[in-house]
C-alpha cells in the first residue's frame, strides 16, 4: 500500500483530539482492523469547513457529476482497488497499490560474522554515478520534503524459512556450489513436461548467482544480480548478498552506493522507502528461485498464496544520520518520525546507546546510526534470527486461525446435511485439503522448535556501547518468549487434529445416515415397483386375453359376411331345439346364455391366474466372475446366442462398461425354461465383473427345473466350453484383445 505517512499522522492526530472514534476487531484470520467514524465534535468540525476545501474530498469519493458515494472493492485477480458507483456504473483505478521506482546502485553486503571463508563482496561503487543518468531517475508522483538523510547506508533484510539440513543441500546443488562452474542464471519458472519438450520459454526476469562460501549442509553465502526490467528512465544496479543457514535465517544484504543523485551520502528516507519496497519484492523472487517446490509450499500455505509480498524484517545500518539528535527527539509524532515511518513501519522506541550512536525500533525493522554502527553485526544477526521466527509464528498463527474457521465451517455444513445437496462429497474434499495443510503445519512448527534449539545467543559484549546494545535488543527474554509460543502453538495444533477426528466421524455418520435413508428409499421405491409390476402383469395378461378374444369375435364376424344371412336356426335339424328353447321356453334361453357366459368367465379368470402365477416363479442368480475375457473367443460365444439387448457406457476416466444380455435358445438343456443370460465386463481392461442369470422354475418343468447352484455350475461350464474367460501365465489372470494379444 502506498500510504501517506504524514495522512495517516493526521488521522492519528484527530482520535487523539476526539474528532474520530476508533473500533478494534480482528478479522477471521486473527488480524486487527481498525474502523473509524467521525465523532459528533468532528461532525461540528466538519460543517465549518469551507466549501473550496471540500472540493477534492468530493472528487475522490463521488462519482463524477452526482452525490453517489464511491464504494471499494479489491479485484483478487487484477491485485488492486476500485472504486465503483453501483447506479451509474462508473467504475475508476485506485493507484493505492501502485509503487513508485527511483534509480539506484548496489553492492552485495553480507555482514562478516556470516561469512566462512571465500572471497569478498565485489563492489559496483564505480558505477554509482549511473543512478543519476537515466532521463527521468524516478517516477515519483509527489514533491519530497527531505527531512532526515543517511550516509553509507546498508539495508540487512531477512526472513525465515524452514530448511533443515537436507533442503540446505539441496538448495547448494541448485545453485551449482559443488560444481567445478558453480552459480549460473536461475529463474522461478519450472518445466511442466520435462520429457516432452526440448525448449523452454520464460518471461523476462532472471537473477544472476556467484557461490562466495558453503558448506553442503550448513550455510551458502552468495552474490545475486537481479536482471528485472524496469520503466524506461530507471536505471537500478541490483546486486544482493545472499547468507542462507540450514537453521532457516536468510540474509539480504545490501550496501546502497548511490539513489538518484546522492552518491553513498545523504540518502533520503523518501528514496529509501521506495528502494526498500523494491528489495522486499527482488528477495522473495531471488530465493524463491533456489529454494525447494516444498518450501514454496510452505510460504504459499502460511501467506495465503501471497508469499512473493511476504512481510520481512529489515535492519538499516548507517555510518551517520542527519541531523544527530538526541534519540527522544526523532520520537516528535511529526516530520521526523512520520520519516522514520516510511523504513520501519509504526516506531515503538529509541535510544542512545552512546554518545554518537542511536537505535530506533520500528514494526517493521530497526535503525542504527553512528560511527560504531557495524561492530555490532554479531548482535544484530542474532536479533534479526529470533525476530524473524516472531515475525514467521505470527503469519503462522493466522494461517492456524483461518484453518480453524475452515473446520467451523465444515462443521456448520456436515450437522445439517440435507440442506447442502453435495454436503458429504465436498466436506470429504475440504477434510482432505484441512487434513493436508494441518500436517504441513506441525511440520513447520517441528522446524521452528529445530531452529530454536540451534540459534545460540552471543555473549555480552565488553564494550559500553555493546553492552548498551545488548541490553535494548533483550534477545534473552525474546527467545524464551518464542520457546514459549511454540509450545503453545504445538498445544493448538493438537487440538486442530482433534478436531479433524471428530469432523471426520461427523462425516462418517452422515454418510451412514444418507446411505440409510437412501436404502430406506430405495426399498419403498422398490416394493412400489414390484407391485407396480404385478399390476402391469396382470393387465398385459389380460390384454393378452382380450386380444384372443378379440380375434376370434373378428373371425366369426368375417365368417358372418361370407355366409351372408345363413344361421344354424334355418337348418332343419336345429328346429326342434330352436323351437324348445326360444320359441316354447323364451326364459329357458337366458338362463342358457347365463350358463355359457360364466363358462367363459371362469376359463379367463383360470387362464389368468395361470399366467400370473407362472410369472412369479422367476429366480435372479448374480455370479461375481473377477476374471478377464477372451474378446476374441467372445464374440464367437455371442454369435451363436440370440441377443436381446446390449447396453454400453463410457465412463469419465476412461473405461468402457459393457452389458450383453441374451436368451438361451435351447430349453430343454435347462430344465424346460430357457433363462435370460447377462454378462457385465470392460472393453477397456477386458475384466469381467458378473454374470447374471433370470431363471423361472415355475415354467420349467417341475422334475427337471434347475436351482440357483445348478445354474451357475451350468452357466460356467457353458462359459468354459467356449473358452471365453482367460488364464494366462499358468492361471494368473490376464486379458486377451481381439489381437490375442496379452493385456
Amino acid at each position: 500500500m502506498n500510504v501517506s505517512q504524514e495522512g495517516a499522522s493526521d488521522v492519528d492526530f484527530l482520535c487523539e483530539e476526539q474528532l474520530i472514534k476508533r473500533l478494534k476487531l480482528s478479522s477471521n484470520s486473527a488480524t486487527p482492523i481498525t474502523c473509524y467514524q467521525i465523532a459528533e465534535k468532528g461532525h461540528d468540525l466538519v460543517d465549518r469547513i469551507k466549501k473550496s476545501d471540500r472540493m477534492p474530498v468530493n472528487d475522490l469519493v463521488f462519482a463524477p457529476g452526482s452525490r453517489h458515494l464511491l464504494r471499494v472493492e479489491w479485484d483478487t485477480a487484477e491485485r488492486k482497488f476500485f472504486l465503483l458507483d453501483d447506479i451509474t456504473g462508473y467504475s475508476r483505478e485506485s493507484n493505492a497499490t501502485e509503487t513508485e521506482d527511483v534509480s539506484y546502485v548496489s553492492s552485495a553486503y553480507i555482514p562478516q560474522c556470516l561469512r566462512h571463508g571465500g572471497r569478498p563482496t565485489l563492489s559496483n561503487a564505480h558505477r554509482a554515478h549511473e543512478s543519476g543518468m537515466g532521463e527521468a531517475n524516478t517516477n515519483l508522483r509527489d514533491e519530497l520534503d527531505e527531512v532526515i538523510t543517511l550516509n553509507s547506508v546498508s539495508i540487512l533484510v531477512s526472513e525465515f524459512i524452514p530448511f533443515g539440513a537436507n533442503n540446505m543441500v539441496a538448495v547448494n546443488q541448485n545453485i551449482g556450489a559443488t560444481e567445478r562452474v558453480q552459480g549460473g542464471v536461475y529463474t522461478m519458472t519450472m518445466d511442466e513436461e520435462p520429457e516432452d519438450k526440448f525448449t523452454v520459454s520464460i518471461d523476462p526476469g532472471l537473477t544472476r548467482v556467484e557461490v562466495l562460501d558453503f558448506s553442503l549442509s550448513n550455510h551458502c553465502n552468495f552474490e545475486a544480480d537481479i536482471h528485472f526490467p524496469e520503466d524506461p528512465g530507471i536505471v537500478q544496479i541490483e546486486t544482493f548478498g545472499l547468507s542462507v543457514n540450514s537453521v532457516g535465517s536468510c540474509f539480504y544484504g545490501m550496501q546502497i552506493e548511490s539513489v538518484v543523485d546522492r552518491i553513498r551520502d545523504g540518502i533520503s528516507l523518501d528514496h529509501l522507502a521506495r528502494l526498500l519496497v523494491d528489495v522486499q519484492i527482488d528477495s522473495s523472487q531471488i530465493v524463491d528461485s533456489i529454494i525447494s517446490k516444498y518450501q514454496r509450499d510452505v510460504l504459499s500455505l502460511l501467506f495465503t498464496g501471497d508469499a512473493p509480498n511476504r512481510n520481512k524484517v529489515k535492519i538499516i545500518i548507517a555510518n551517520e544520520i542527519v541531523p544527530h539528535l538526541v534519540a527522544e527527539e526523532y520520537m516528535d509524532r511529526g516530520e521526523y518520525e512520520n520519516e522514520l515511518k516510511q523504513v520501519l513501519g509504526d516506531t515503538r522506541t529509541a535510544f542512545d546507546i552512546s554518545e554518537h550512536d542511536v537505535l530506533i525500533f520500528g514494526d517493521n525493522g530497526l535503525l542504527l546510526a553512528g560511527p560504531n554502527s557495524r561492530h555490532h553485526e554479531p548482535l544484530l544477526c542474532a536479533y534479526l534470527s529470533m525476530i524473524n521466527i516472531d515475525l514467521f509464528l505470527r503469519s503462522f498463527f493466522a494461517r492456524y486461525n483461518l484453518e480453524l474457521q475452515q473446520m467451523h465451517r465444515i462443521s456448520a455444513v456436515i450437522s445439517a446435511p440435507e440442506d447442502h445437496p453435495l454436503a458429504i462429497p465436498d466436506t470429504r474434499e475440504s477434510l482432505v485439503t484441512t487434513h493436508r495443510n494441518v500436517t504441513m503445519l506441525e511440520e513447520i512448527l517441528g522446524y521452528v522448535d529445530e531452529a530454536l534449539k540451534q540459534i545460540h545467543l552471543p555473549p555480552e559484549p565488553p564494550e559500553q556501547t555493546g553492552r548498551a546494545l545488548y541490553e535494548r535488543l533483550d534477545m534473552v527474554t525474546i527467545k524464551a518468549q518464542l520457546e514459549v509460543r511454540t509450545q503453545d502453538l504445538y498445544k493448538m495444533i493438537r487440538s486442530c487434529w482433534n478436531e479433524l477426528k471428530v469432523l471426520q466421524d461427523l462425516t462418517a455418520q452422515a454418510a451412514d445416515n444418507r446411505l440409510f435413508y437412501l436404502q430406506q428409499t430405495v426399498e419403498r421405491n422398490t416394493k412400489s415397483l414390484i407391485a407396480l409390476s404385478e399390476l402391469n402383469q396382470k393387465g398385459t395378461f389380460t390384454l393378452e386375453i382380450i386380444q384372443i378374444l378379440l380375434a376370434g369375435t373378428l373371425a366369426f364376424d368375417i365368417l358372418d359376411r361370407i355366409t351372408g344371412d345363413w344361421s344354424v336356426v334355418n337348418q332343419d335339424w336345429m328346429q326342434g331345439f330352436y323351437s324348445a328353447m326360444l320359441t316354447d321356453n323364451p326364459g329357458l334361453w337366458f338362463f342358457m346364455s347365463l350358463l355359457a357366459w360364466v363358462f367363459v368367465l371362469l376359463g379367463v379368470l383360470f387362464g389368468l391366474r395361470h399366467k400370473t402365477t407362472q410369472a412369479k416363479g422367476n429366480m435372479f442368480v448374480e455370479i461375481e466372475i473377477g476374471k478377464f475375457v477372451n474378446f476374441s473367443k467372445l464374440q464367437l460365444y455371442l454369435k451363436n446366442k440370440k441377443m436381446e439387448s446390449e447396453e454400453h457406457l463410457h465412463e469419465r476416466l476412461g473405461n468402457h462398461t459393457v452389458r450383453i444380455a441374451w436368451r438361451e435358445e435351447d430349453k430343454r438343456e435347462w430344465g424346460g425354461f430357457a433363462p435370460l443370460v447377462a454378462l457385465t465386463y470392460d472393453e477397456k481392461t477386458f475384466y469381467c465383473s458378473s454374470v447374471t442369470v433370470t431363471y423361472n422354475r415355475r415354467q420349467a418343468l417341475k422334475t427337471l427345473g434347475l436351482n440357483a447352484s445348478e445354474l451357475k455350475i451350468k452357466v460356467l461350464e457353458d462359459f468354459d466350453k467356449g473358452g471365453v474367460f482367460a488364464e494366462v501365465d499358468g492361471g494368473s489372470g490376464g486379458g486377451v484383445n481381439p489381437k490375442g494379444e496379452v493385456v
